[in-house]
């Protein structure tokens, strides 16, 4: 019987969303060619995530659990997984394209001979093989792209591919295994930033500042505003390259790669580096005062505007509107 593998990520405790989004579009693509569903998790934590990864469509979860394998280190997880896909041979194997996921997939592609497909935004069978949608040159462009041979292998944008309905019933089979930890570099220690800010590449709502704010000490009502929402933050090129807010919260093609529900842009004109990042949003809000700004060609709505006007407002409307809400 065919076989789908999926990577699953975790942090600080807990499964991230999109190794729940890679099980369930797993799920979804093993229903026309009739595969199982296997999901290969690393770490001490992981035996805590086996009911979730099964309640999404798990039917076999791969247990790597050895103490060394506590912090995610680039050869020994490669080396699991790859030794998963060699054992099971599926005809596809998903991983999350998180940093993580962009670290790995590459490594554990090269290890088993698959070909990769980065960054994907669809999946579908055609005729009983997989074909992948993914966005190219800056997302000016997208392709539709199809594998030769197996397995096929692919790494999808978060966001995306929608979270299935769990099923507590479902009881996955586990499977323990044990790798080789050796490595030619090894984490020594971690230092979190900015602790309690919710993750871009995951979240649901981002707000984002760019140089219309014109300085640093006028970041704080896109902060401000993100905060009543519930909502994270993001920025631009300019605004991180100014030494505004840190690298983290870059959006965009040397940034990150985000596809929220709702993505509101403050000030920030739209250069296509920035959109490569975001224009994959559902609903996109700009806010510029410049009417002919290139954000407003990508924007559900617009807002011509005076954003040190309209921030303020928006801040006090967001908490009354969301303060019924919770």
């Amino acid at each position: 019987m065919p076989t789908i593998v999926t990577y699953a990520e975790h942090r600080d405790g807990r499964l991230r969303r999109p190794s729940l989004e890679a099980v369930s579009a797993a799920k979804r693509l093993a229903e026309p060619l009739k595969a199982t569903v296997q999901a290969v998790v690393i770490g001490s934590e992981g035996e805590a995530f086996i009911g979730d990864l099964g309640a999404h469509g798990a039917d076999v979860v791969h247990l790597f659990d050895q103490p060394e394998l506590a912090a995610y280190a680039t050869e020994p997880y490669a080396r699991a997984v790859a030794q998963v896909v060699s054992g099971e041979k599926p005809s596809a194997v998903l991983v999350p394209f998180t940093a993580m996921g962009k670290d790995l997939a590459p490594r554990v592609a090269a290890r088993v001979g698959a070909g990769l497909v980065s960054d994907c935004i669809a999946l579908e069978v055609k005729e009983g093989r997989l074909q992948a949608r993914r966005p190219m040159y800056a997302g000016k462009a997208y392709a539709t792209v199809r594998w030769e041979g197996e397995p096929q292998m692919a790494t999808l944008r978060p966001n995306v591919f929608p979270v299935g309905s769990p099923d507590a019933a479902r009881k996955p089979e586990v499977r323990k295994g044990t790798v080789d930890t050796t490595a030619r570099a090894k984490v020594a220690a971690l230092h979190a930033t900015a602790a309690g800010k919710l993750e871009l590449t995951e979240a649901q709502i981002i707000v984002s500042g760019g140089r219309g704010l014109k300085g640093p000490e006028n970041f704080h009502l896109v902060e401000s505003l993100a905060a009543a929402m519930g909502a994270a933050v993001g920025a631009s090129r300019a605004v991180v390259d100014a030494g505004w807010v840190d690298h983290q919260y870059q959006v965009g093609q040397t940034g990150k790669t985000v596809s929220p529900s709702l993505y509101v842009a403050c000030g920030i004109s739209g250069a296509i580096q920035h959109l490569a990042g975001m224009s994959s949003s559902k609903y996109i809000v700009a806010i510029n005062k410049d009417a002919d700004a290139p954000i407003f060609k990508v924007a559900n709505y617009g807002v011509v505007g005076d954003l040190f006007e309209l921030l303020p407002k928006l801040t006090e409307a967001a908490k009354a509107y969301f303060a019924g809400k919770r």
